[in-house]
């Protein structure tokens, strides 16, 4: 059943509360339902394609860009950069506009992006298209979990976001070994040239199929980024003070810190630097570094409804049972293919793609932080700042990985070198304790706002009070722990 106020938004509504339910609208018809739901995880699987364009094809930037290690790694990191900073933006548009106009406008973007790069004759114009490319990226994701919650019964809708997810992930294969075999079977023109036909194919089918709610509601509505759920609200409280609001509650910084600390590795294996590490490091055949990527993207796609349930049975334990436990696991397994004596065993690489893959459904923890914490009509806001952090921290890995590549002389292909790129790895130790080190603090800090735990005072000075605040309802039952 949809919840809401299937009307024009009164006062009450523009000042961000939610309308009463009036009337129910037929419920749309199955075959319309799972077109438009079809069509918009499809544009979200090109646009994962989009984003891991690079994935495989590297080293082949490198060469035709001339580009050193820290310039590659640019490409990347403005691409993230833009992504990132796009992603309250797009909230914001998205309670104003709704969906349709939204993704179509995305996947144009996205489109003329790989149009770009198809014909980049220099660096410059390259970067250029890597941030078209993070413009349109940032709005597909939150477009499609908007339809879901506007078009799904809400009952329906935390399982339609985990197989929106699950779907437009495996989005990442089609950029591994297809778009490399396509890139040496013809040319890099062609190549790109090809992702941003199929761009233009989306624009098109994603405005004439995806609207912005069934018949029969009158309303747009706003999404929970992290359940689906429909709430009717608008977004002007979050353009005044939302951002400063959400990020004076500590479980906003909690959840902050949680994406930050357990995807950035993976991303930026997946993104830019897993292929050349494991063709040009590690000496494996580009079909085999290909496989260990596949084991990456499916052992990601199977973990994430298993750390999904983990976080729903053990809601005051996801720091100390998920978020911190996968951060030692990707660490150690870093740790021991660099400190391997010779070129790491094909096992011991597999290890590493499944410690890797643990990350980001384990970054899904902390929206459930700015679900639970977060008054709905600023929930847009809260989830943007949480999804920065991840892309925050993997630009920096991607950035740091460049520059400790060129600081060895190993900036260009011919010179890459196993121990370079194990070297390089190595700075992503620094973004893991400082991000693990914030989870502790920020987790202690919102107990303590919860009223869970008492706050540390000076000797001769101790309370013996009640909880500081009362926590909103169901706030005891999340992790403030």
């Amino acid at each position: 059943m949809f919840h809401g106020a299937f009307r024009r938004p009164g006062r009450a509504e523009a000042l961000g509360y939610a309308g009463d339910v009036t009337t129910l609208p037929p419920p749309a018809r199955p075959w319309r339902l799972w077109l438009v739901w079809g069509v918009g995880v499809a544009a979200y699987m090109l646009s994962v394609t989009n984003r891991t364009s690079l994935a495989a094809v590297g080293v082949d930037a490198a060469v035709r860009f001339d580009a050193d290690a820290s310039t590659l790694s640019m490409f990347a990191v403005i691409q993230l950069f833009v992504y990132g900073a796009m992603q309250i933006p797009v909230g914001i548009l998205l309670d104003r506009f709704g969906a349709r106009p939204i993704i179509t406008a995305g996947m144009f973007l996205m489109a003329i992006g790989q149009l770009v790069m198809a014909f980049a004759p220099d660096v410059g114009t390259a970067i250029f298209a890597r941030m078209l490319l993070g413009a349109g990226d940032a709005a597909i994701f939150p477009s499609v979990l908007r339809v879901v919650a506007v078009w799904f019964p809400e009952k329906r809708a935390p399982f339609m976001v985990q197989l929106t997810g699950i779907v437009g992930q495996s989005g990442q294969l089609l950029a591994i070994l297809p778009m490399a075999a396509l890139l040496h079977a013809t040319s890099w023109t062609v190549a790109f040239g090809s992702l941003a036909g199929l761009g233009v194919l989306f624009t098109v089918l994603t405005f004439a199929v995806i609207r912005n709610r069934p018949p029969g509601l009158a309303a747009d509505v706003s999404v929970d980024t992290a359940t689906g759920a429909m709430h009717a609200v608008t977004s002007s409280a979050d353009l005044r003070k939302g951002f400063r609001e959400s990020w004076a509650h500590p479980a906003t910084r909690l959840a902050f810190w949680s994406h930050f600390t357990t995807p950035f590795s993976g991303t930026a294996f997946m993104l830019l630097w897993g292929f050349p590490f494991l063709t040009v490091g590690e000496g494996l055949s580009p079909a085999m570094a290909s496989l260990i990527f596949t084991i990456y993207v499916v052992a990601g796609m199977l973990v994430g409804p298993v750390i999904g349930a983990l976080s729903s049975r053990h809601p005051m334990r996801r720091s100390r049972m998920l978020v911190l436990p996968i951060v030692a696991i990707q660490m150690a397994a870093w740790l021991a293919v660099i400190a391997w004596p010779d070129s790491a065993p094909l096992w011991l690489l597999f290890v590493l793609a499944l410690a890797l893959s643990l990350g980001g459904p384990a970054s899904m923890i902390g929206f459930d932080h700015a679900r639970t914490y977060n008054p709905r009509h600023r929930l847009s806001t809260a989830t943007g700042i949480v999804n920065v952090g991840g892309f925050l921290a993997a630009l920096l890995a991607i950035l740091l990985i460049g520059i400790a590549m060129d600081a060895q002389g190993a900036g260009t292909p011919d010179t890459y070198t196993l121990e370079a790129f194990r070297l390089a790895f190595l700075t992503q130790v620094p973004l893991w304790l400082l991000g693990a080190g914030f989870v502790i603090f920020e987790r202690r800090r919102t107990r303590v706002h919860l009223g869970l735990e008492q706050p540390r005072t000076r000797r001769g000075d101790r309370r013996t009070t009640g909880p500081l605040d009362e926590p909103m309802l169901g706030e005891k039952d999340e992790e403030g722990s």
